[in-house]
């Protein structure tokens, strides 16, 4: 939803309205206020079920201070949605708007479908026209305030599912000191049920069955779950699929096993050539960046359908090639025809990717394609060559 001009207007006349912040100008100070006033705007603890809106270019009674609203102002502000600190991903639009008279940077935060919204570990609220932290009574609000129907596959329960089958311990010690800042965790007395729930790894305290996201993250025996779950590494000794194998192996467990697992497959077979004859010093080159396959791999995991499928992910690694065949095609606003364009990012399990920022996978949403581009070309590979279809993602990466 648009917010009109009368909207907007009737919003900036408001100096008590829980639904507007307004800055006069941006700066790395201000910064954090903003990012604090999306996240509460994206838990929207009153229930207006309406955006939020924060103003850039505007004195706190509401009238403009005629900043000039460049690109880069507003590239800026839209960058706070991927920089990964906000957590799930807001839904948030960033605009130049014309109001009473002078131009105006206008970020539109909507409600989340699947809150609480955490910014740096910590769940922000708007209390009238302040911002707070959320207290144990608002982040239960939070949690039950889920729509079930229009939640994303990552947070639906997974039937046969028990709480038994998630590993306190890693939740515990691994995730939950990742996720949450210290002080907050020191000041926490929820129960494991409440902090499970709160994390969304279950549906709720009332009904503790695993998510989809729970069961990848935390669960003991995720393929028996989520029988998709795996990755199937394939190295041949030859350009065609009938020639020799080399090596093989079915990587499952948790996600962060996964990766890790698959990042030991990548680095064992990576091949490095010396040159002692170029320079004064040898240089040493890689046949193919590790890093480049890292991001490839993980946005594989990130962005793969585990609904309707049980096919895992393929990394096929041939004497010329290696090719990483993702199940499910693009999504969103993500077409066959924008695929891998910059800036044209949408996730189909939001949550994942979030639980993939929590324990220091990704480091920024929205960038994995173009980092393994530049990976590649500086180290002299031709470019990553992506094959986007309905049902699948292949990406091939050349000597």
């Amino acid at each position: 939803m648009r917010l009109s001009d009368e909207d907007l207007e009737a919003l900036l006349a408001n100096p008590e309205s829980d639904r507007s912040e307004r800055k006069e100008a941006y700066s790395r100070d201000v910064r954090e206020k903003l990012c604090q006033a999306i996240c509460a705007f994206a838990n929207d603890l009153p229930g207006h079920r309406q955006p939020g809106v924060v103003f850039v270019g505007v004195r706190d009674d509401g009238t403009p201070v005629n900043l000039a609203i460049t690109g880069d102002l507003l590239e800026t502000l839209a960058g706070i949605r991927a920089d990964g600190n906000i957590q799930p991903i807001p839904s948030m639009t960033v605009e130049k708007r014309t109001l009473l008279g002078a131009e105006v940077a206008v970020v539109t935060v909507h409600p989340s479908d699947a809150p609480p919204v955490r910014y740096k570990g910590r769940t922000y609220i708007r209390v009238g026209p302040r911002g707070s932290i959320a207290g144990r009574q608002d982040e239960s609000i939070l949690n039950e305030r889920r729509r079930h129907r229009d939640l994303p596959f990552d947070l639906q329960p997974v039937p046969l599912a028990t709480l038994a089958d998630l590993s306190r311990v890693v939740f515990e010690s691994e995730y939950l000191t990742a996720a949450f800042a210290a002080d907050v965790l020191e000041a926490n007395d929820r129960t494991y049920e409440e902090r499970l729930t709160a994390c969304r790894m279950i549906e709720s305290v009332q009904n503790p069955v695993p998510t989809v996201m729970g069961s990848l993250v935390l669960a003991t025996r995720t393929r028996d779950l989520i029988p998709c779950a795996y990755v199937q590494f394939l190295r041949v000794d030859g350009p065609e699929w009938d020639a020799p194998i080399l090596d093989e192996a079915a990587i499952d467990g948790r996600m962060s096993e996964v990766i890790r697992r698959l990042d030991d497959k990548l680095r064992a077979h990576i091949s490095t050539s010396v040159d002692v004859h170029s320079a004064d010093t040898e240089k040493r080159r890689p046949d193919y960046p590790l890093a480049a396959l890292q991001q490839l791999a993980r946005n594989a995991i990130m962005h793969r359908s585990y609904e309707g499928t049980h096919a895992p992910i393929r990394v096929t690694w041939f004497s010329d090639r290696i090719e990483i065949l993702n199940p499910g095609g693009p999504y969103g606003v993500v077409t066959v025809a924008n695929f891998g364009q910059a800036g044209v990012t949408d996730y189909r399990n939001p949550h994942l990717a979030e639980a993939m920022k929590t324990q220091g996978y990704v480091q920024r949403f929205g960038v994995g394609i173009a980092t393994a581009r530049r990976l590649l070309r500086e180290n002299g590979n031709p470019p990553a060559q992506f094959d986007p279809q309905e049902t699948r993602v292949l990406v091939t990466v050349r000597k």
